[in-house]
């Protein structure tokens, strides 16, 4: 059974950095395109960034284009966000999603397009 957890998530203050990490169990991780969205209270969920099993291929909502760093170690079968800059907006649960494909160098944005989530993990940044 395939399970995906994330962690990392807690308070910190605007202009500060995080890291969330993902782990996912049950399969090979290097047969997953991975993704990570955000919902905000009252909001739909957003697309935040997501990376093909190829980790070169990566791509950005344009609210943390410059901001978030997507990243994998398929060695340690972990996904990564790193968050920079963080602002007030940026406070939501963070989401960790997995789909398997055979395609290598091909990332998914919208929600529908992956199978497997994890529970979430709250960022909540201060002004």
């Amino acid at each position: 059974q395939v399970q995906v957890v994330e962690s990392g998530g807690r308070l910190v203050q605007a202009g500060a950095s995080l890291r969330l990490s993902c782990t996912l169990s049950g399969r090979t991780f290097d047969t997953a395109t991975m993704g990570w969205f955000r919902q905000a209270p009252g909001k739909e969920r957003e697309f935040v960034g997501a990376i093909a099993r190829d980790p070169e291929i990566t791509s950005y909502a344009d609210s943390v284009k410059g901001r978030f760093v997507i990243s994998r170690d398929n060695v340690k079968n972990m996904l990564y966000l790193q968050m920079y800059r963080l602002k007030p907006e940026d406070t939501a649960v963070y989401y960790c999603a997995a789909r398997f494909d055979i395609l290598l160098r091909v990332v998914f944005t919208t929600s529908n397009d992956y199978t497997y989530w994890g529970q979430g993990t709250q960022v909540t940044v201060s002004s």
